[in-house]
């Protein structure tokens, strides 16, 4: 039974971090097992040993029980590695995003949310608010450190620095989603370091094969080529 708290609240059990830990592994297997379509509370209530009650205490529904739990994989193995230089941080933390999207748990769960979000605005906005507003604390730590080195120039607007922070998240986690998840290609590397010189110094940053930058204008055939410095790699 629960009591009044001297402020009015209810209060009960506390949520238990061991339980919530158990319940967030359980649906990542079970999803990667059974698939979305088969996944049921009462399935990974019964793997976690906990009473699907509980589970309903937590979580509306399904959906937001992924969510969540993709959230933790995110929270729990992504972060931002101090690495000397922007473009540096940006290849580890690249590296790190598509290990993590490598991993069969992350890749179904995140499919198959996204998938279903597209028809439930309730869902679309809790990825939003659990994994997309959380990560993008990533790009403002990695600006504040590159502000402090003098590689960036500080942006007194706050409305213009929102805005440079979701164009450089969508920038970094559009492209990995895309590669990985879509194009089905390798991130390694190599590709991590040309891609953190593409978005750090823009085109002409770029080493090709033949160790030119070759940038291709709107509109024309003809490329322009350009000599790339070995510093910008």
């Amino acid at each position: 039974m629960t009591s009044a708290s001297p402020s009015g609240r209810r209060t009960g059990r506390p949520r238990s971090a061991e339980a919530d830990r158990a319940i967030l592994d359980a649906t990542r297997a079970a999803l990667v097992e059974l698939g979305w379509g088969k996944l049921t509370l009462g399935d990974v209530a019964a793997r976690a040993g906990v009473a699907k009650t509980t589970l309903y205490r937590r979580w509306a529904g399904k959906s937001e029980l992924v969510v969540d739990a993709v959230a933790a994989l995110f929270d729990e193995h992504l972060e931002l590695p101090d690495r000397g230089s922007l473009q540096a941080d940006i290849e580890g933390v690249v590296l790190q995003f598509a290990a993590l999207l490598e991993r069969p748990e992350t890749k179904t769960a995140l499919m198959a949310v996204v998938a279903e979000s597209t028809r439930d605005d309730a869902l679309r906005a809790r990825i939003r608010s659990a994994i997309v507003d959380r990560q993008k604390t990533l790009v403002l730590l990695g600006r504040e450190r590159a502000q402090a080195r003098g590689e960036l120039p500080p942006e007194p607007d706050p409305a213009a620095a929102d805005r440079t922070t979701d164009l450089i998240f969508d920038v970094v986690a559009g492209t990995v989603l895309h590669r990985t998840l879509v194009s089905a290609e390798a991130v390694d590397g190599e590709w991590a370091r040309s891609f953190a010189a593409l978005v750090v110094g823009g085109l002409a940053s770029v080493d090709f094969p033949d160790g030119r930058a070759e940038i291709s204008l709107a509109g024309q055939n003809q490329p322009v080529r350009t000599q790339s410095s070995p510093s910008d790699v």
